[in-house]
Order: structure tokens, then sequence, then C-alpha cells
């Protein structure tokens, strides 16, 4: 398994056009791509900074993932994504090291990419891992 760098940033938000507002008005970044990823009950913006991304995140449904997060810790970071050449071999070397998995296998995610979470009790933080989409 070979982490390639940090793919992106993850951060729940309550209102995602104010937030990009800021990221973009105020902070200068540039918007490239806004998505809805239904089964995950999420609406996310995507915002470059040099090889690493800002996404912003706003639930879509009440019982969504990110409505939940928010209700309990508020707004703010939710998660750090890990870029890696091959998902499937990293989630394979991982749990054979004993670190406790949310996503098994593989699903899909922004911008063609596949994703899977690590759970946090094993890592401290909501870690994401990313390969992008071709």
């Amino acid at each position: 398994m070979k982490i390639k760098k940090v793919n992106h940033i993850g951060i729940a938000v309550n209102d995602i056009d104010e937030a990009v507002k800021l990221y973009t008005e105020v902070l200068g970044l540039q918007l490239t791509n806004v998505e809805v990823v239904a089964d995950q009950k999420a609406k996310t913006a995507i915002l470059p900074v040099g090889e690493t991304k800002i996404e912003l995140i706003q639930s879509t449904a009440p019982d969504g993932t990110i409505a939940k997060f928010i209700e309990n810790k508020g707004e703010g970071l939710h998660h750090i994504a890990l870029e890696v050449e091959d998902i499937s071999d990293a989630l394979k070397t991982l749990s054979e090291k004993g670190v406790r998995l949310i996503d098994e296998n593989p699903r899909k995610g922004v911008e063609n990419s596949n994703i899977a979470f690590l759970h946090p009790k094993a890592t401290k933080i909501l870690l994401e891992l990313v390969q992008p989409g071709e």
C-alpha cells in the first residue's frame, strides 16, 4: 500500500453556497466542481489548493451522515482523504494489519473516484482513502 498524498480535506457545512462564497470571494480559491452524491445524501463543492483540495460537504437529508455529524459536533473538519494507487489493495493491507474499516469494499465518490472510510476509533480521526477516477 502506498499513500501518494493528501487528496482532500472534507469540511462539513450547513450551507454550501455560503461556504463557497467564503472560500472563493474571501480566500480567492476557484470552485471546480459541485456534485450531489445521492447514496451518501450529500452535496459537495471542490476547491483545489495546490495538489490538495478542500471538499465542502452539505447534507441533502436530515438523516444524512453529514447532518448527524453537524448535529453532534457542529460545522468543521469532517475527514482527511489520503490518495492511494490501489484502494482494494490498501483496504486488504489495512484489514490484515487489524485496522478497523467502515467500508470493507470501495464505493463511488466525488469526481468518479473510488473511496472507503477507516473507522475513527482506529485512526483517531475519520480517514478516507481515495483512488481517483480515470
